[in-house]
């Protein structure tokens, strides 16, 4: 029977150019919070501005405090360069 008190989640970073992914088992209760600081990406990757606001589970949004369950992505998320509006304004007026 497995052990129910280890998880096994993934935190992801992708970049055009490249990405930062790593799997890691935490106990069960841990946070998203727990993750990105067993995840070693603040010192790997201190250029990047983590904040509740660019975080998410399968493209759903998280905060540093929610609960993570067995197989959890953490998905940390870069700013726009574009607003999205905006690009399709600029699409639009294009094409």
């Amino acid at each position: 029977m497995p052990d129910v008190s280890c998880i096994s989640v993934s935190v992801v970073y992708a970049e055009p150019e490249r990405a930062f992914a790593i799997e890691l088992s935490l106990s069960g209760g841990a946070s998203v919070e727990d993750a990105i600081e067993r995840s070693g990406i603040r010192k790997a990757r201190p250029d990047i501005e983590i904040r509740e606001d660019r975080l998410g589970i399968f493209s759903r949004r998280v905060s540093f405090e929610t609960i993570l369950r067995d197989g959890d992505r953490v998905e940390i998320y870069r700013s726009l360069l574009v607003d999205p509006k905006e690009a399709r304004r600029r699409r639009a007026r294009a094409g």
